[in-house]
């Protein structure tokens, strides 16, 4: 299974980026996929994940900003930034469960998003 970030990048406070996320050798089926980051010196951080059963949950920074969607078709998962602040730079991953259990084995190697003022 590798799953491959993109779409990473530079943008002002206010702007918006579309991270895009590819897998292969994978399925998407009805299993738990989502985006994590990590800012510089601090741990990773769930922003928004898909469950089996379709369900979305976010990170209270991100409610309202942030918006996760998939195109099975092209095994590929998407997180769509909006109003984007300081505070969201960090190195984003993309992460896939390999059962039914949200038990996220699966690691892209991240994207970066630098959000200057």
């Amino acid at each position: 299974v590798q799953l491959v970030e993109s779409g990473g990048g530079s943008v002002q406070a206010g702007g918006s980026l579309k991270l895009s996320c590819v897998a292969s050798g994978y399925t998407f089926s009805s299993r738990c996929m989502g985006w994590f980051r990590q800012a510089p010196g601090e741990g990773s951080e769930g922003v928004i994940v898909i469950g089996h059963d379709g369900s979305t949950s976010y990170a209270g920074s991100v409610k309202g900003r942030f918006t996760i969607s998939k195109d099975s078709a092209k095994n590929t998962l998407f997180l769509q930034m909006n109003s984007l602040k300081p505070e969201d730079t960090a190195m984003y991953y993309c992460a896939a469960s390999a059962s039914g259990a949200c038990d996220y084995s699966f690691w892209g190697q991240g994207t970066l998003v630098n959000v200057s003022s």
